[in-house]
Formats: C-alpha cells, structure tokens, sequence
C-alpha cells in the first residue's frame, strides 16, 4: 500500500525537525554558524535563529557539548489533500546540551536547562523538500 500524502507529509516533517536540531546540535560544538549543514533542513526564519544564536555563541567564545533531546509530534497539517505545511510541537530537553567555554573547557553559566515547550513549522518546498521554517522555544519547566 502507498504511503498517504498525509502521512507522508508528518513523516518527512519530523524527519525534517529532528534532522535541524541534529544539524544545530553538529555546528555547535564549534559554535559555526556558517555550517552548510545547517540550511540541509532549516530555511526562512529558523535558519537565521539558528545563525545568529551560533554566532553570538562563536563571538561569546562559546561552544555547546551534547545533544538535544526532543520528542515532536505533529499538531496539523495543511491542506489535508496535498500539505504543504505541518506544525509540530515538541517538548525538548537540553540538559544535556550545555555551553562551555571554548579556551578553558569550562561550563559556562547560560541559564537553566530542562525540558521546553517548542513549536514548529515545517514547510514543503518548491523542490519538494520539507525544512523548518520558523520555531519558538519556551522557558525551562514549560512542558
């Protein structure tokens, strides 16, 4: 049986999400922003958070160790005949994704850490391929 435009829609979506904070997570052990990683599946105003949160980092002479721990799941998809776009919502945890200084090796103080709230949104370009195209992370303890 043929996967359905809808469930293919979600699967390439999260893949898509998941796939970003893989790419971020990569870049940020040397805080490069430049990373052509980073735009495989980011886009739009996602891609220039991303970039400028790992500019600040580089420039802070900062470097991030670990990975973020996410766990999306798709909250719609629109239009429901052919989507185009899929908004997904995340409870991400990143204490055990944490800034250190890069000349000592130090942790550097950057505020808490825990599980956030996340939305996203994923949409499917000309191409064909799904990218984040814009995501808001709330506060530690909000999820």
């Amino acid at each position: 049986m043929l996967p359905q435009p809808v469930d293919e829609a979600k699967e390439r979506a999260v893949a898509a999400y998941l796939g970003m904070w893989n790419d971020m997570a990569d870049a940020a052990v040397t805080s490069d922003w430049q990373s052509p990683k980073l735009a495989l599946n980011a886009t739009a105003d996602a891609l220039s958070r991303i970039s400028r949160g790992l500019y600040a980092d580089h420039y802070n002479g900062l470097v991030t160790k670990g990975k973020p721990v996410n766990h999306p799941t798709v909250e719609s998809v629109e239009p429901a005949v052919a989507p185009t776009t899929v908004d997904i919502v995340d409870c991400g945890d990143d204490s055990q994704w944490l800034k250190y200084r890069a000349d000592t090796g130090q942790q550097a103080d950057d505020g808490p850490s825990g599980r956030r709230h996340i939305d996203a949104k994923v949409k499917k370009a000309v191409d064909g391929s799904w990218k984040v195209v814009d995501f808001a992370i709330q506060g530690v303890g909000t999820c």
